[in-house]
Parts: structure tokens; C-alpha cells; sequence
């Protein structure tokens, strides 16, 4: 802490660069980009920060700017923007970016390892950021934060409410991925950062793991060099190139809106109201900014419906001369529209289904330019600060032209709206935001030094003897059931011996494993990895690694949660010898047994935290936040010094799942269960055609591993 801290900030779809933000050219390029730019760059200013990474995803695209295919960019003083490659190179739309997750997490990890020292925390930014960041502080032992920008079980409602079908919205959307996400993100945070106490007291608490102590309210700021209500030094005509053609009096009071075309934004439903108005559409034109488009047609698919609908409204209800409608516009222009509407002495609107926060509701006050907001989320606090407008039932057509014509007919309550935002959006910098969370950051630090220092111990301790590969695989129906493929596969390991490391990853216990693989006559393996990830051994004399222990202890109370499973139906304990002191193992009824989900949500109720890992739908373990086979590999990583990108991985069932992602080289036997099919045609996930060891072989041959073979792709 005395040389600064070090930060990660992880915001990983849409569309980042430090200059010339494409906001609003598609669904994922909005508000959440200009906030984690401003917010690095405020945090690089800061005194007692010495360094911002930036994390975000790299994009190799004819369709989008070089600029977002260069590995790191310097943003300002001490922050940079951090790109990393995950994923099919070209640009993702984030609900297609969900299967890719797990490779980022090892991105992230090699990443962090080739710096001097780790980060002192991980911040991320949305649902998918989070579910990476929770990946990355059990492996690194390093505190979590996270703000949510958008929450899914806010969206999916208000969604739901307007009318949309359950089916169609979980398909484009993918909210059962997305709130599990944020679930587990707000079990393992240690700081969520809300804009609003709305978020908080409204949305936030409307989850499981929901835990009051954990919330702060920071307010975002806003930009005031670039925001400013007109003055002598802003031409008198700015914006009206952008609009000005579209409108047949462009003198008439503006009603703006500046959104992306998101179903969620509620444009179409602001398009009715004004034309629905016959006093509005006499006295004011309607401007909307709803990012920038080439060719509708080829748009994404929920961005295309939103600007077809509203090319439709326009033409249906002749709006044509009363609306601006811009194709294109660039970041300069959207300060210049804001003071273009705000010296015609009309309004800003964002009638959003539901609204985190609103940023663009301050960029508004800054400008001098009162506002109609959404009485759903955020904005309820803005207004209510700002005092420069009014609020307003975003599923009420007839109340938002009420609301609009009422903030454009009184010119002396404009002016006084006027005033108070501008005096309010002062308040509201990134430089002050940054003093609160950067204090909040040191208190969090400080409360967790204990824990991050024995962490830290735990993954500095030295390094076993140097492989230069691994090949870990799991042992019943992988490693073992094929006698004269195991022989072969062990005089592969024995010609390979000083080279690779042999090791196993088991649900079994360590002297069950031992058993086992005497009776197979397998040579000993140097690394154990048993009790489902729960353990970690080394040979020859089978000793534990401790500081893994001390590790995956974190927030693991084993006999609270036994006594919470043992009501719930179905979950048969298994014999003493089958558990562990950080494992609970439990044959499943399936005819009674509650769904993964419900017991997740019943753990997380109760106050209690763990990670359940079902495996043929007959057996169910519960194990600490931080352990799993996958987690354990990764720890592994470190300790043997190896990168991830030089593990060969093996296995068959559900409890291999986790291990079997990501950038190590994996490979599912033909013998596999059907739950692993859900891994068929991942990035390095290969699907052997031969059964047990012999499909082990055939993997080595498949990638080239340890120079055996011919290197093939590493996609299946």
C-alpha cells in the first residue's frame, strides 16, 4: 500500500479505446464505456494509486477500428487500457461472449503472473466481468469489486412488463446465465459499488445473496470541461448541422433523446407519445440520437427491430419534418446537442424501462438543459437531487407527452430547472467519486490484510521441481478401464519423465486414489489433486500443500452446511471415508432431490457460501468457494510455474467439467458422460475417439503436447 495501489478494472464487451468512443454504434457501446474510461483515467490521477489496468476484451475485425486489435493503450497518467484476446477474434455481441468466459479467466491469470506483484484488487464491471472477477480472486486470494451498471433481474421484469415473451427474452438475452452470474458475484464480493441507493434498496436486494453491509453509494460524475450550458465561446448554430435538415422549423423547442437502440431504452414508446400529442407536435420537434447505424438491415437483431419500429412510428403517423432521426454522430456532437436544445429552451427525455443510474441525465444538467426521466431506478435519485424536472411511468405513453408538454410550458420553472441542475451536476466529478472509492478501497483493504496476506503466502511459497508440461487427468473410467491403452500411456509418461509431470485430479480421497492406481499398476503420480479439488498432494510421501488448505478455507463453514443439507430432501450423506474436512459428499435421489439452483438458493439464505459440483446425476459435492478441480489447476499453474497453455487435462464426468475450460489443453474420452456434451466445440476442448487412456493418447497426438504428434487446431 505505501508504493500506491495496483488496480484491475475488468469491462469486457462493447467497444473501448481512449479516444473517440463509438457510443451508441451498437447495443454494448454505451454509458458503461464512457464510465469505466472516465474512471480509469480519474483512478490514474489519483495520489495514492500507482497503476490502472484497464482489462477488456481484443478484437480482430475488418468490420470495427484497428484500434481495438492493439494489446495495451495508455489512457493517461498510470492507467492503461489492457487488451486480451479470448474468444473467436471478431466482435461478440456480450450474450454471445458467455461460452468464451473461461478463457479469459486464464488470460487474466497469465497476465497478472508476468507482472511484478498481483493487483491489490480486481474491480469488474457488469455481469459478465463479475463472473470472470470472481474466477480470479479464488485463484488469487485478492478481494473482489463490482458494479453492476445493469442488473438482470431489474431488465427481465421491466421486459417482461412491456409485454415481452418469456421465451423470446431469455433467448436474446440469456438472463438465467447473467442473475446466476450476479448471484455468485454478490456472494463473493467484498464491496458492490451502486450508483443510487435506489440500485441498492430496490435491485440489489432483490437477490439471494443480497448482504446490506456489502453496498456502498458512489455516484458517478460527470465530465464538466466537455458539458457546459451554452456560452459566448459555443457557436450559436452548434448541432444544428447534425439536425437541422430533418426539421421544418428547427427554431421550435427540442425534445431529445440520446440512447442506443435498446429494446430497454423505450424510444419507440417516446416516438408515440409525441405523436400522439397534437399540442406537442405544434409546438416542438422531437429529436432522437439513438447511436449511429450504415444499413439497418444488417444491424443486430434486438438493435435492427428497435430502428425499424421507429423508421415505422415516423412514417405511420407523418413525422416527417417535426423529427430528427441522425444516422451518425460523433462524440464531439453529443455536448453540441445538448446546448443546441438547451438555447431553444426545450428538454432532455430518457424513458428507459428501467435505469441504473442515467449519466445522461447529468450530462443534461451540466448542459443547462432540464429533463423527464424514468421513474424506474436511478434517475428517481438523480431528480430528486437535481431538482431540474420531472419523473415519469415509462409504460405510460399518455403521462410521458403530459410530462414533456408540462416541462416545455412554463419558461420561468425552465429557467429555475435550469439553474438547479447546473448547480447540482457540479457536485457530481470523477475526481470526487475517486476520493470515495479509493477510501473505501483502503478500509477494505485494511479489514481484509489477514486474509490477503495469507493468500499471498500461499501462492509465493517456492516452486516444486520444474516440468516443463503437465498432464493431469481423472482416474476412474479416464485414466483406468483400458488395460493395454494404460500400458501404453505409462511407458509414454516414463519416456517423458523429467520433461512432464504426471498428476490426477479425483473425486476419490487420496488413499482411495492410492488404491486404485496400485491396482492398475500406474506409477505414482507427483501431483494429487483429490476430493474433487479439495486437496492437493505431492509425492512421494503424498504431503499436503497447506497453503492451498489455508487458501480454499476462506468462508467455509463445513458444519453449518451439514446441518443446513441434511434437510434438504433427497442428499444421502456418503460413508465417512468419502468426505473430507473441505468436502461434503452426498448420493442424490434424483426422484426428490431439489434442483442445483434451489439448494444454491437455500446455502446462500442461510448465510453460508459454497460451490456444488454434480456429477452423473447420482452424486453431488459441496465444496469451498475456492476449491474445484478447475480452481485447483489453476493453482497448480502457479506453483509448478507452468502456464495453463502447457497443462493437458483429461476426464470423463460433470466433476471435470470446470478442470476441462479454459486455456488449458483438454480432452473428453469417448467414454464420457453426456453431461460433458455441453463442451463439444469449445476453443481446446478436443473429443477423443478412443475410450479411457487410449483417448488420453490420442489428445497427446492431437495437440502436439510435450512435442509428441502433430499439433492439430485446438478447437474440437
Amino acid at each position: 500500500m505505501s508504493a500506491g495501489l495496483s488496480l484491475a478494472l475488468l469491462s469486457i464487451h462493447g467497444l473501448l479505446r481512449g479516444r473517440d468512443l463509438e457510443l451508441g454504434r451498437d447495443a454494448d457501446t454505451g454509458g458503461q464505456t464512457l464510465y469505466v474510461l472516465e474512471l480509469a483515467r480519474a483512478l490514474g490521477r489519483h495520489p495514492r494509486v500507482a497503476r490502472v489496468d484497464l482489462i477488456t476484451r481484443l478484437v480482430e475485425d475488418p468490420r470495427v477500428s484497428p484500434d481495438y486489435a492493439v494489446p495495451e493503450e495508455p489512457i493517461g497518467p498510470g492507467a492503461t487500457i489492457v487488451r486480451l484476446p479470448f474468444g473467436p477474434r471478431r466482435y461478440l455481441r456480450k450474450e454471445l461472449l458467455w461460452p468464451h468466459l473461461d478463457g479469459l479467466v486464464d488470460r487474466c491469470l497469465a497476465f497478472f503472473r508476468a507482472r511484478p506483484r498481483f493487483p491489490h484488487l480486481v474491480h469488474s464491471h457488469y455481469a459478465d466481468a463479475g463472473w470472470v472477477a470472481v474466477r480470479l480472486c479464488q485463484s488469487l486470494g485478492i478481494p473482489l469489486v463490482h458494479t453492476g451498471h445493469s442488473l438482470g433481474r431489474e431488465k427481465r421484469r421491466r421486459l417482461l412488463s412491456d409485454g415481452r415473451k418469456e421465451s423470446a427474452v431469455e433467448r436474446q438475452f440469456h438472463f438465467r446465465e447473467r442473475i446466476a452470474a450476479e448471484e455468485e458475484v454478490l456472494e463473493g464480493a467484498a464491496l458492490v459499488v451502486a450508483s443510487t441507493a435506489q440500485e441498492v434498496e430496490a435491485q440489489w436486494a432483490s437477490y439471494e445473496a443480497f448482504r446490506g453491509r456489502r453496498l456502498t453509494v458512489n455516484p458517478p460524475g460527470v465530465d464538466t470541461s466537455r458539458f457546459a450550458p451554452p456560452g459566448p465561446s459555443h457557436p450559436a448554430d452548434e448541432g444544428l448541422d447534425l439536425v437541422g435538415r430533418f426539421l421544418a422549423d428547427p427554431s421550435k423547442p427540442p425534445v431529445l433523446a440520446i440512447a442506443r437502440p435498446a429494446p430497454k431504452k423505450n424510444l419507440a414508446r417516446l416516438v408515440e407519445a409525441f405523436a400522439s400529442d397534437a399540442e406537442l407536435r405544434r409546438r416542438a420537434n422531437l429529436v432522437v440520437v439513438a447511436g449511429t447505424r450504415d444499413d439497418v438491415r444488417r444491424a443486430e437483431e434486438a438493435e435492427r427491430e428497435v430502428l425499424t419500429e421507429l423508421l415505422h412510428l415516423v412514417d405511420r403517423h407523418d413525422l416527417w419534418g417535426s423529427i430528427a432521426l441522425p444516422k451518425r454522430h460523433a462524440p464531439e456532437d453529443v455536448p453540441a446537442l445538448y446546448r443546441f436544445a438547451a438555447r431553444r429552451h426545450g428538454v432532455f427525455v430518457n424513458v428507459a424501462l428501467t435505469e441504473p443510474f442515467g449519466l445522461t441525465l447529468l450530462e443534461a444538467a451540466a448542459s443547462g438543459l432540464p429533463v423527464v426521466a424514468t421513474a424506474d431506478g436511478g434517475p428517481r435519485d438523480v431528480v430528486a437531487t437535481c431538482r431540474n424536472g420531472l419523473l415519469v411511468d415509462p409504460l405510460d405513453t399518455a403521462a410521458i407527452a403530459r410530462a414533456v408538454r408540462e416541462a416545455l410550458s412554463e419558461p420561468s420553472r425552465w429557467r429555475s430547472w435550469a439553474r438547479a441542475g447546473l448547480r447540482a451536476a457540479r457536485r457530481y466529478t470523477w475526481d470526487g467519486h475517486v476520493e470515495r472509492h479509493v477510501a473505501a478501497c483502503g478500509r477494505l483493504l485494511s479489514r481484509e490484510r489477514k486474509r490477503i496476506r495469507r493468500g499471498a503466502a500461499a501462492l509465493s511459497a517456492p516452486r516444486l521441481r520444474t516440468a516443463r508440461w503437465v498432464l493431469v487427468t481423472d482416474i476412474d473410467d479416464t485414466l483406468v478401464g483400458d488395460a493395454e491403452a494404460l500400458t501404453e500411456l505409462v511407458a509414454w509418461l516414463r519416456e517423458h519423465e523429467g520433461t512432464v509431470a504426471f498428476g490426477v485430479a479425483t473425486g476419490r480421497t487420496p488413499d482411495r486414489a492410492l488404491e486404485v492406481l496400485r491396482a492398475w499398476d500406474v506409477p505414482t503420480p507427483e501431483v494429487f489433486v483429490t476430493s474433487v479439488g479439495s486437496e492437493i498432494r505431492y509425492a512421494p510421501d503424498q504431503r499436503p500443500d497447506a497453503g492451498f488448505s489455508r487458501h480454499i478455507r476462506h468462508r467455509w463453514r463445513r458444519d453449518a452446511l451439514a446441518a443446513l443439507l441434511s434437510t434438504v430432501p433427497g442428499l444421502v450423506p456418503q460413508r465417512a471415508e468419502n468426505q473430507g474436512p473441505f468436502k461434503l459428499s452426498y448420493d442424490v435421489d434424483p426422484r426428490r432431490v431439489p434442483a442445483d439452483e434451489e439448494i444454491s438458493r437455500r446455502i446462500r439464505r442461510a448465510g453460508l457460501h459454497a460451490r456444488l459440483v454434480s456429477s452423473q446425476g447420482r452424486f453431488l459435492d459441496v465444496l469451498p468457494l475456492r476449491a474445484g478441480k478447475g480452481l485447483a489447476i489453476r493453482f497448480l499453474s502457479h506453483r509448478l510455474g507452468v502456464p495453463l497453455e502447457r497443462f493437458l487435462v483429461a476426464g470423463d464426468s460433470g466433476n471435470d467439467t470446470e478442470m476441462l475450460r479454459g486455456e488449458t489443453l483438454a480432452v473428453v474420452v469417448a467414454n464420457h458422460k453426456p453431461e460433458l456434451e455441453c463442451l463439444r466445440g469449445a476453443e481446446r476442448v478436443y473429443f477423443a475417439r478412443r475410450a479411457y487412456a487410449g483417448g488420453i493418447l490420442e489428445g497427446i497426438s492431437h495437440y502436439g503436447f510435450a512435442g509428441s504428434g502433430v499439433p492439430q487446431q485446438v478447437t474440437a
